[in-house]
């Protein structure tokens, strides 16, 4: 892609891996993925809305760009992400594929399915997921657990590649009383752990664990054999990680998250920050632990 990335960069965090910072990177698909997290090497994930930040994103090592319905919080100013729309999603998710492959990216494409386009029947979720897919996605994210695995069973006998989400699920923040953590009494851990494995059994190969704590995170890690987590807020010992890029840069319109990490800090670019990122991932180094009350 660009000649600067054909040597091994140093950054803040450590140095990262030739296999992040080659020009010549192999295009990400989901068994190499599943090669990565089976050999222990952390998965690093970045939520992008544009092509550019996409391609720098690319640029930068990380594996995963998620085209994330945080999106109306940091885009469009909305207080949640309910508001965001399918057409609105199929709009980013073409400009971040597009900007990819301008860049002869090789990153893996991850679309959320907003809220109220899967809640109706598997044949919605198939009808929405299929749209997502149409405009660039390589897989689609859908939130919750329990009834959601058939949903996800359905989907991946179509040949649509999923990833879950448990935890602090924001599509439904208003029944979980606000942005919580999750999983902290036993009767909920064990109901995380069950749907996990449901979810897991259905056919996810991807699991984002949000604000969850990182025992359990790290727990789960280890019982999934067939799908990958990647923490937000759930410690150090996911398969893998993923941070809302306006947050990783330090420009988040509220109140920043107590597990999130301003890379911009010590970095001269937006490149340089990702670049950071994804060697503190690599590495272990990003999250920490310590950092957590629970």
């Amino acid at each position: 892609m660009n000649a600067s990335l054909e040597s091994t960069s140093a950054t803040p965090y450590g140095t990262l891996p030739p296999t992040a910072t080659t020009a010549l990177r192999k295009p990400i698909s989901l068994p190499r993925l599943l090669e990565m997290h089976a050999r222990g090497e952390k998965l690093t994930m970045l939520t992008a809305y544009d092509a550019t930040f996409a391609a720098v994103a690319d640029a930068a090592g990380v594996e995963c760009i998620l085209v994330g319905d945080s999106l109306g919080m940091v885009c469009q100013g909305l207080s949640s992400t309910m508001g965001v729309s399918l057409p609105t999603m199929c709009y980013h998710i073409e400009s971040v594929a597009r900007g990819l492959r301008r860049a002869q990216a090789t990153a893996w494409l991850i679309g959320d399915m907003p809220y109220g386009s899967y809640h109706e029947s598997r044949e919605q979720a198939l009808r929405s997921a299929a749209t997502l897919m149409q405009a660039g996605s390589h897989m689609v994210k859908l939130e919750g657990g329990g009834w959601t695995a058939d949903t996800v069973r359905f989907l991946v006998e179509r040949g649509i590649p999923v990833c879950a989400h448990l935890g602090l699920t924001p599509q439904t923040v208003h029944a979980l009383g606000g942005y919580r953590v999750q999983g902290k009494t036993p009767e909920s851990a064990a109901l995380m752990k069950r749907q996990a494995h449901e979810l897991q059994d259905a056919g996810a190969t991807l699991l984002v664990l949000e604000m969850v704590p990182a025992a359990l995170a790290a727990e789960l890690t280890q019982e999934l054999k067939s799908c990958a987590t990647i923490g937000i807020g759930a410690g150090n010992g996911t398969a893998g990680q993923v941070l809302v890029l306006h947050d990783m840069l330090g420009i988040n319109l509220g109140k920043m998250p107590k597990f999130v990490r301003n890379f911009m800090t010590d970095a001269p670019g937006v490149k340089e920050a990702m670049q950071a990122y994804v060697a503190a991932v690599k590495n272990g180094s990003f999250p920490d632990n310590t950092q957590h009350a629970w």
